[in-house]
Protein backbone atom coordinates (compact mmCIF):
# COMPACT_ATOMS: atom_id res chain seq x y z
CA UNK A 1 0.00 0.00 0.00
CA UNK A 2 1.30 3.28 -0.57
CA UNK A 3 2.08 5.61 1.77
CA UNK A 4 1.72 9.41 1.03
CA UNK A 5 5.01 11.23 1.29
CA UNK A 6 3.82 14.05 3.44
CA UNK A 7 3.02 11.56 6.31
CA UNK A 8 6.42 10.32 6.65
CA UNK A 9 8.32 11.73 9.25
CA UNK A 10 12.10 12.93 8.01
CA UNK A 11 15.06 11.35 9.96
CA UNK A 12 16.83 13.28 12.49
CA UNK A 13 20.09 15.52 12.55
CA UNK A 14 21.82 12.41 13.54
CA UNK A 15 20.26 9.71 11.22
CA UNK A 16 21.29 12.13 8.18
CA UNK A 17 24.59 13.08 9.50
CA UNK A 18 25.43 8.85 9.66
CA UNK A 19 23.49 8.06 6.10
CA UNK A 20 25.47 10.97 4.45
CA UNK A 21 28.68 9.67 5.65
CA UNK A 22 27.56 5.77 5.34
CA UNK A 23 26.78 6.80 1.60
CA UNK A 24 30.18 8.74 1.14
CA UNK A 25 32.08 5.91 2.82
CA UNK A 26 30.76 3.69 -0.06
CA UNK A 27 31.35 6.37 -2.90
CA UNK A 28 35.47 6.34 -1.89
CA UNK A 29 34.96 2.42 -1.42
CA UNK A 30 33.67 1.73 -4.93
CA UNK A 31 35.91 4.59 -6.41
CA UNK A 32 38.99 2.84 -5.03
CA UNK A 33 37.87 -0.47 -6.48
CA UNK A 34 37.19 1.12 -9.60
CA UNK A 35 40.74 2.40 -9.28
CA UNK A 36 42.36 -0.61 -8.57
CA UNK A 37 40.72 -2.84 -11.28
CA UNK A 38 41.95 -0.01 -14.14
CA UNK A 39 45.40 -0.29 -12.75
CA UNK A 40 45.43 -3.58 -12.43
CA UNK A 41 44.88 -4.15 -16.38
CA UNK A 42 46.99 -0.77 -17.22
CA UNK A 43 49.64 -2.59 -15.30
CA UNK A 44 49.59 -5.82 -16.86
CA UNK A 45 49.24 -7.52 -13.74
CA UNK A 46 46.64 -9.90 -15.22
CA UNK A 47 49.26 -11.44 -16.52
CA UNK A 48 49.96 -13.33 -13.71
CA UNK A 49 47.47 -12.76 -11.10
CA UNK A 50 43.96 -12.92 -11.13
CA UNK A 51 42.18 -9.72 -10.77
CA UNK A 52 39.60 -11.34 -7.87
CA UNK A 53 43.19 -11.66 -5.28
CA UNK A 54 43.90 -8.31 -6.51
CA UNK A 55 40.63 -6.64 -5.58
CA UNK A 56 38.79 -9.12 -2.70
CA UNK A 57 39.05 -7.08 -0.04
CA UNK A 58 38.04 -4.08 -1.16
CA UNK A 59 35.17 -6.06 -2.50
CA UNK A 60 33.80 -8.24 0.25
CA UNK A 61 34.44 -5.16 2.72
CA UNK A 62 32.06 -2.99 0.54
CA UNK A 63 29.47 -5.23 -0.75
CA UNK A 64 28.97 -6.60 2.41
CA UNK A 65 28.57 -3.20 3.99
CA UNK A 66 25.31 -3.06 2.02
CA UNK A 67 23.81 -5.36 4.50
CA UNK A 68 23.28 -2.45 6.46
CA UNK A 69 20.84 -0.89 3.96
CA UNK A 70 18.40 -3.38 4.82
CA UNK A 71 18.14 -2.04 8.74
CA UNK A 72 17.93 1.36 6.97
CA UNK A 73 14.88 0.53 5.71
CA UNK A 74 13.68 -1.53 9.11
CA UNK A 75 14.23 1.41 11.18
CA UNK A 76 12.95 4.10 9.00
CA UNK A 77 15.89 5.48 8.24
CA UNK A 78 15.21 5.84 4.18
CA UNK A 79 12.22 5.53 2.01
CA UNK A 80 13.04 2.20 -0.05
CA UNK A 81 10.82 -1.09 0.95
CA UNK A 82 12.44 -3.59 2.73
CA UNK A 83 11.70 -6.53 0.51
CA UNK A 84 13.02 -4.95 -2.88
CA UNK A 85 16.12 -3.57 -0.68
CA UNK A 86 16.80 -7.09 0.44
CA UNK A 87 16.47 -8.93 -2.83
CA UNK A 88 18.99 -6.67 -4.07
CA UNK A 89 21.23 -6.89 -1.69
CA UNK A 90 21.26 -10.31 -1.61
CA UNK A 91 21.95 -11.10 -4.96
CA UNK A 92 25.21 -9.40 -4.40
CA UNK A 93 26.20 -10.96 -1.57
CA UNK A 94 25.21 -14.38 -2.76
CA UNK A 95 27.87 -13.43 -5.60
CA UNK A 96 30.60 -12.56 -3.46
CA UNK A 97 30.42 -15.11 -0.52
CA UNK A 98 28.37 -17.94 -2.39
CA UNK A 99 30.11 -17.67 -5.43
CA UNK A 100 33.60 -15.87 -5.45
CA UNK A 101 34.65 -17.03 -1.89
CA UNK A 102 32.88 -20.20 -1.72
CA UNK A 103 34.11 -21.58 -5.30
CA UNK A 104 37.41 -19.80 -6.43
CA UNK A 105 37.05 -21.78 -9.76
CA UNK A 106 34.14 -18.72 -10.42
CA UNK A 107 37.53 -16.47 -9.92
CA UNK A 108 38.47 -17.19 -13.53
CA UNK A 109 35.31 -16.27 -15.12
CA UNK A 110 34.76 -13.27 -17.63
CA UNK A 111 32.16 -12.51 -15.77
CA UNK A 112 34.01 -11.35 -12.80
CA UNK A 113 35.32 -8.24 -14.21
CA UNK A 114 32.28 -7.83 -16.18
CA UNK A 115 30.54 -7.55 -12.89
CA UNK A 116 32.69 -5.70 -10.86
CA UNK A 117 33.09 -2.65 -13.44
CA UNK A 118 29.39 -2.24 -13.65
CA UNK A 119 28.66 -2.37 -9.83
CA UNK A 120 31.48 -0.11 -9.24
CA UNK A 121 30.15 2.69 -11.54
CA UNK A 122 26.87 1.83 -10.53
CA UNK A 123 27.32 2.32 -6.95
CA UNK A 124 29.69 5.10 -7.19
CA UNK A 125 26.63 7.34 -8.81
CA UNK A 126 24.50 5.82 -6.61
CA UNK A 127 25.59 6.84 -3.46
CA UNK A 128 26.72 10.27 -4.38
CA UNK A 129 23.32 10.34 -5.50
CA UNK A 130 21.86 9.53 -2.16
CA UNK A 131 24.42 11.87 -0.29
CA UNK A 132 23.88 14.96 -2.41
CA UNK A 133 20.13 14.20 -2.10
CA UNK A 134 20.08 14.11 1.95
CA UNK A 135 21.56 17.64 1.59
CA UNK A 136 19.32 18.56 -1.40
CA UNK A 137 22.59 19.58 -3.49
CA UNK A 138 22.09 16.60 -6.35
CA UNK A 139 23.03 18.31 -9.48
CA UNK A 140 21.23 17.79 -12.96
CA UNK A 141 23.78 15.62 -14.41
CA UNK A 142 24.40 13.25 -11.24
CA UNK A 143 20.32 12.86 -11.24
CA UNK A 144 20.69 12.32 -15.21
CA UNK A 145 23.62 9.80 -14.43
CA UNK A 146 21.40 8.12 -12.01
CA UNK A 147 18.62 7.44 -14.65
CA UNK A 148 20.64 6.57 -17.60
CA UNK A 149 23.86 4.48 -16.92
CA UNK A 150 21.28 1.67 -15.89
CA UNK A 151 20.51 0.93 -19.17
CA UNK A 152 24.03 -0.65 -20.14
CA UNK A 153 25.24 -0.94 -16.50
CA UNK A 154 22.28 -3.07 -15.60
CA UNK A 155 22.29 -5.38 -18.60
CA UNK A 156 25.97 -6.25 -18.01
CA UNK A 157 26.24 -6.16 -14.72
CA UNK A 158 23.59 -9.26 -14.04
CA UNK A 159 25.13 -10.45 -16.96
CA UNK A 160 28.69 -10.77 -15.28
CA UNK A 161 27.28 -11.85 -12.03
CA UNK A 162 25.27 -14.97 -14.20
CA UNK A 163 28.56 -16.03 -16.06
CA UNK A 164 29.93 -16.07 -12.15
CA UNK A 165 27.05 -18.31 -11.01
CA UNK A 166 27.28 -20.75 -14.07
CA UNK A 167 31.45 -21.11 -13.70
CA UNK A 168 30.19 -22.00 -9.65
CA UNK A 169 27.75 -23.98 -10.66
CA UNK A 170 29.71 -25.94 -13.32
CA UNK A 171 32.24 -26.77 -10.72
CA UNK A 172 29.91 -27.82 -8.21
CA UNK A 173 28.32 -30.12 -10.46
CA UNK A 174 31.75 -32.07 -10.87
CA UNK A 175 33.01 -31.44 -7.17
CA UNK A 176 29.91 -31.62 -5.26
CA UNK A 177 30.92 -28.89 -2.80
CA UNK A 178 29.00 -27.68 0.21
CA UNK A 179 26.24 -30.73 -1.40
CA UNK A 180 24.65 -33.64 0.51
CA UNK A 181 23.78 -37.01 -1.10
CA UNK A 182 21.72 -39.60 0.30
CA UNK A 183 22.47 -42.32 1.98
CA UNK A 184 23.27 -40.25 5.19
CA UNK A 185 22.52 -40.57 8.91
CA UNK A 186 20.03 -37.17 8.54
CA UNK A 187 18.12 -38.68 5.54
CA UNK A 188 18.51 -34.98 4.00
CA UNK A 189 20.03 -33.80 1.06
CA UNK A 190 20.66 -30.86 -0.74
CA UNK A 191 22.57 -29.92 -4.04
CA UNK A 192 24.14 -26.35 -3.74
CA UNK A 193 24.37 -26.90 -7.72
CA UNK A 194 20.82 -26.42 -7.91
CA UNK A 195 20.48 -24.18 -5.34
CA UNK A 196 22.97 -21.54 -7.42
CA UNK A 197 20.88 -22.54 -10.17
CA UNK A 198 17.84 -22.02 -8.97
CA UNK A 199 19.15 -18.44 -8.13
CA UNK A 200 19.95 -18.18 -11.23
CA UNK A 201 16.31 -18.54 -12.55
CA UNK A 202 15.30 -16.18 -10.17
CA UNK A 203 16.61 -13.15 -12.74
CA UNK A 204 14.02 -14.48 -15.09
CA UNK A 205 11.21 -13.07 -13.16
CA UNK A 206 13.34 -10.26 -11.40
CA UNK A 207 15.26 -8.41 -13.72
CA UNK A 208 12.74 -7.62 -16.43
CA UNK A 209 10.63 -6.21 -13.67
CA UNK A 210 13.71 -3.98 -12.04
CA UNK A 211 14.63 -2.76 -15.00
CA UNK A 212 11.49 -1.58 -16.54
CA UNK A 213 10.64 -0.31 -13.48
CA UNK A 214 13.91 1.85 -13.80
CA UNK A 215 12.22 2.99 -16.88
CA UNK A 216 9.85 3.82 -15.43
CA UNK A 217 10.96 6.36 -12.81
CA UNK A 218 13.64 8.03 -15.56
CA UNK A 219 10.66 8.70 -17.84
CA UNK A 220 9.26 10.41 -14.21
CA UNK A 221 11.73 11.91 -13.23
CA UNK A 222 13.92 13.28 -16.08
CA UNK A 223 11.25 13.41 -18.88
CA UNK A 224 10.07 17.16 -18.89
CA UNK A 225 9.93 18.79 -15.62
CA UNK A 226 12.27 21.14 -14.62
CA UNK A 227 15.62 20.72 -12.74
CA UNK A 228 14.42 21.35 -9.08
CA UNK A 229 10.92 19.02 -9.77
CA UNK A 230 13.37 16.37 -11.08
CA UNK A 231 15.25 16.76 -7.82
CA UNK A 232 12.32 16.65 -5.43
CA UNK A 233 10.75 13.88 -7.19
CA UNK A 234 13.85 11.50 -7.11
CA UNK A 235 14.49 12.18 -3.32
Amino acid sequence: MATDKSSRKEPGILVKGYLILYNAAQVLGWSYLLYQIVTFYLSGEYENKKLWDHVKTTVIIFQNAALLEIFHTIFGFVRSGVFLTAMQVYSRVLVVLGVLIAIPASQNSIGVPLALVCWSITEIIRYSFYALGILNAVPYFLLWCRYTFFIVLYPFGVSGELLCMYAAQAYVAEHKNFTIELPNAMNFTFSYQYFLLFNMIGYIPGFPQLYLHMFTQRKKIIGGSSGADRAKKSS
